[in-house]
Formats: structure tokens, C-alpha cells, sequence
């Protein structure tokens, strides 16, 4: 079955030319130009990935993932024409699995979707098999792709879930940024930012105090390592 992709940009040219490249490699393409409308079409029929522009008309990028995330674990990949990398942080910490930034290679965005469908739907061969994994309140069931803590489900994005998992079948490992861009996205280059950011976000959702992380750590000098807590 073809994967559904839903590319949000108000410019249709970079919109066809996304949904040429998409479709070359057997995806199902759908484009729409504003916010609303993509938000009004991904909560009613979710799509396997979003491809969705900062800026848009009517409801902004930044919006439509927020609320995206709060019904619906789609990953998400961010076109953005601003160059800070506060911007990409931004859209990072809204939920983003990944960002390419304006112009950019079409080639390079169909690759970025192959991966972060790859991850999404593979995080088992990324985390080291099937299984459940815990410590103390904290149960992430690898089959499953769920994540609970005090019983409670988790949403994490399918980055989110991969990190964690991987982080949680080698405790107390320290691993660099970069060394984890490679295991965990699949990027033998990429902002190590995009590490940080999802870290940021791992530890306000599985830590008991985000100020001070016990689980995640970070190791100085390095990047980070899982401390069990039980």
C-alpha cells in the first residue's frame, strides 16, 4: 500500500514540485495551500507524513503541527524559508521530526521523507528489537510504539520514541551528538541542535523534574547517556 503524504505549501509551484518527486518514489501525494485546510484534512484522515511550510495563509506551520501533535502522532517535516536557527528550534519544539530549510533540493526532501517514514515505521530495528522496556513509572512497549508513565499514555513523535528507546537499551552509554544523529536518524550530517531540541522535549515528558533530569543526563564535553532510575 502507497504511503499517504500531505505537502502544505501556499506556493504551487514548490508544491508540485515536492509531489513529483514524492510520487516518483511511490508515494500518494495530496497538497493543499493554507493552514486550515491541512489541519481540517490531517485530524479528519491523518496522513502517513506531513510535508508543511512555516509560513502559511489563514493558520501558520507552527500552529498546525501544535495541534497535529495533540490528537495525532504524524511526523511531521518542516519547510522553512528563515534561516535562524532559532526558527528551526522553534519548529523543532512544536513537534517536528525534521526541517529542511527554502530553497532546497526536491531529491533532498524525498530523501529526508524516506527516512523519517523509515524511523516511523522501523523504530524496532533502530531500538534493537521488539519488547518492553521499563524503569520504575516510566514503560515503553517497542511493538507496540506506546510509551506510558504512571499508566498514563505518552505522545511522543516517532523521533521522540526512537531516541528514548535507544537511549534506554544502552543505559548508562554516553553517546555524542553527532553519534546519535547517525544511530537514531540516520544522518551521517545534520545540525546537532536537532539532537538537543528533542532531548529538551524527551525530559519535559519522561522526567519527573525537566529542570533537573535524572533519567536523561547530560555527560559534559560529550552529550548524553539514560540513568534508570530503578
Amino acid at each position: 500500500m502507497s504511503t499517504r503524504i500531505l505537502v502544505v505549501d501556499d506556493d504551487p509551484t514548490v508544491a508540485e514540485v515536492v509531489a513529483r518527486y514524492l510520487e516518483r518514489d511511490g508515494h500518494h501525494v495530496e497538497c493543499v495551500g493554507d493552514g486550515a485546510e491541512a489541519l481540517r484534512r490531517a485530524l479528519a484522515d491523518p496522513p502517513d507524513l506531513m510535508v508543511l511550510d512555516l509560513m502559511l495563509p489563514k493558520v501558520d506551520g507552527l500552529h498546525v503541527c501544535r495541534k497535529l501533535r495533540e490528537r495525532w502522532p504524524v511526523p511531521v517535516i518542516m519547510l522553512t524559508a528563515l534561516g535562524e536557527e532559532i526558527d528551526r528550534v522553534v519548529g523543532l519544539e512544536t513537534g517536528a521530526d525534521d526541517y529542511v530549510t527554502k530553497p532546497f533540493s526536491p531529491r533532498e526532501l524525498a530523501l529526508r521523507v524516506q527516512s523519517v517514514l523509515r524511523r516511523a515505521r522501523g523504530a524496532a530495528a533502530v531500538t534493537g528489537g521488539t519488547g518492553v522496556l521499563r524503569d520504575g513509572d516510566l514503560v515503553v512497549d517497542v511493538g507496540a510504539h506506546e510509551v506510558r508513565r504512571d499508566g498514563e499514555l505518552v505522545m511522543l513523535t516517532s523521533r521522540e520514541f526512537d531516541l528514548l528507546a535507544y537511549l534506554m537499551r544502552n543505559p548508562r552509554q554516553a553517546f555524542s551528538r553527532a553519534a546519535l544523529l547517525d544511530q537514531v536518524w540516520g544522518w551521517s550530517f545534520g545540525d546537532s541542535s536537532t539532537v538537543t531540541v528533542h532531548v529538551r522535549r524527551l525530559r519535559e515528558k519522561v522526567e519527573p523534574d525537566p529542570t533537573a533530569p535524572r533519567r536523561i543526563v547530560t555527560v559534559w564535553g560529550v552529550g548524553y547517556r539514560y540513568e534508570p532510575l530503578s
